[in-house]
């Protein structure tokens, strides 16, 4: 009998997700699989590789025994990843480093210099990445210049997605998607561009292969393929990145779609046939596949500020599974706009809109008459005001949206879903899509494998959703609040010293 399964696999910052998914696109089956951030000072953020690569073959392994899948079972298994992680190779394939996540500002210098410069306004026209410290380019930059010795030694310049890959198959390929997003790829010739290359003082042999996000790899050790439950030669499509890949896990794949997506981070992304960017470089454009380009900007801070401030004012003696539902008890109890209490949450630095590492939060608008519940509720209202910035942005380089849709951990708060909607000011759609960048790479497996004719259909293949209004009364809070929000941001820049 032929499979009947594809899986999408999402290897992200915090954890690896691997959804089983029939062939028509619905959910059948999930693992999860947690690992942490490595911070031994306030600018570092890294990955632990071997707790990476386990991940992903403790979730793969855990999706088929739980399905009770045989080894013939599954047609085909697609990647997602976070994408500007950096990882360095010697020449027989040690790794020299652990992998630098997008997090990691430690050459946020070298950032701002590219910025500031009009060499690098051509690098940022050439690849559609900001020029910021997330990015492989600034890595690279401040690698060579500040651990020369390391860099010397490196035969190879890899992502995780790629170095995952590499010990499943013994191949360094990329994909486009995750190589439009690294600061040296040419995202209009589909090449590693030869000029920022010679900048940074790399060749093009020193990364990997660019292939398409259909590209097939198999030939699993069999020891490999025993341990999870698959036959050798199940096909592994190389997929793409988890920003774009959410975007067709939604179904937003027409243009005219704007998505909001809210996990650790947030994003505002487009989806285009061709590249959209920003002249003050406030936007990306990352490719999809050959066909389609994903425009936008992403943010640090999402559900990682508001886990922060669930901390910070929730009373101590409520136990840990509570803590949710009470913070949004508290929350329902404060009128739209916390009552004049505003919220910048730039506690990480902050990519889109502000480009700017050393951004930070603040409150303002203080007084005596607020409580834990105005400041809970304002983290909130700030979160989602500063999406609100970042769509105002894409809009400018895009046009107006015919449908906005959004996802992400946060959407299962009735409350949450609301005040987002009465912030943008525009009917949202909330689909009950599960997983979305496994979803993404499911639906880029399932083209690959001749299962579907184009990624065009993954609009048809959406199961349900939610749609909110927004609240007349509520949007007109906002729309007098945002603009204030604004301009705050803006003058507080100077305040903010890029080192």
């Amino acid at each position: 009998m032929a499979a009947r399964y594809v899986m999408g696999v999402d290897v992200g910052t915090t954890s690896t997700k691997a959804v089983l998914y029939e062939t028509d696109g619905s959910a059948y089956e999930s693992a999860y699989a947690h690992y942490p951030l490595i911070k031994e000072n306030p600018e570092m953020a890294e990955q632990d590789l071997d707790e990476i690569f386990s991940a992903v073959l403790k979730t793969i392994k855990a999706v088929t025994e739980k399905a009770g899948l045989g080894p013939t079972d599954i047609a085909g298994i697609g990647f997602s990843s976070a994408m500007h992680s950096l990882i360095l190779l010697d020449g027989e394939g040690k790794p020299l480093t652990r992998s630098i996540t997008w997090a990691d500002n430690r050459s946020k210098k070298y950032a701002s210099m590219l910025k500031h410069s009009e060499v690098g306004q051509r690098f940022y026209e050439k690849t559609g990445t900001p020029l910021h410290p997330m990015s492989p380019l600034s890595k690279i930059l401040w690698l060579k210049a500040e651990k020369p010795d390391l860099f010397q030694t490196a035969r190879w310049i890899i992502g995780i997605k790629e170095y995952i890959l590499w010990r499943l198959f013994g191949e360094f390929v990329v994909d486009y998607s995750v190589a439009s997003a690294t600061g040296l790829f040419n995202i209009r010739e589909f090449r590693w561009d030869e000029e920022i290359l010679e900048f940074c003082g790399i060749t093009g042999n020193m990364l990997p292969l660019p292939v398409s996000p259909g590209h097939q790899l198999s030939g699993l050790s069999e020891e490999v393929a025993e341990l999870l439950g698959l036959a050798p030669e199940t096909p592994f499509i190389i997929g793409g990145n988890d920003g774009c890949l959410a975007n067709l896990g939604m179904g937003a794949i027409r243009a005219g779609t704007a998505t909001i997506t809210i996990g650790t981070s947030g994003a505002v992304r487009m989806t285009s046939d061709r590249p959209h960017l920003s002249p003050e470089g406030r936007t990306f454009s990352y490719i999809l596949d050959e066909n389609h380009y994903v425009n936008g900007g992403a943010v640090n801070n999402g559900g990682n500020i508001f886990d922060w401030a669930i901390r910070q004012f929730l009373p101590a003696n409520i136990p840990d599974e509570d803590l949710y539902d009470k913070a949004m008890e508290m929350i329902a109890n404060v009128a739209p706009g916390a009552d004049g209490l505003v919220f910048h949450p730039y506690l990480n630095g902050e990519r889109a809109p502000l480009w700017n590492a050393d951004a930070r939060g603040n409150f303002s608008g203080v007084n005596m008459l607020h409580t834990r519940d105005h400041f809970l509720r304002a983290v909130l209202e700030g979160i989602c005001l500063n999406l609100k910035d970042v769509l105002a942005a894409v809009i400018r380089m895009n046009g107006e949206p015919i449908k906005i849709m959004a996802s992400g951990g946060f959407s299962r708060s009735q409350l949450w879903r609301q005040i987002l909607t009465d912030i943008i000011g525009m009917p949202i759609e909330f689909p009950e899509t599960f997983e979305s960048s496994c979803t993404g790479a499911a639906l880029i497996t399932l083209k690959s494998l001749g299962l579907v004719e184009s990624v065009d259909d993954a609009e048809a293949m959406m199961g349900a959703s939610i749609e909110h209004q927004p609240d007349a009364d509520s949007k007109a809070v906002y729309a007098a609040l945002f603009p204030r929000y604004q301009e705050m941001s803006r003058l507080l820049q100077e305040f903010y010293t890029e080192k």
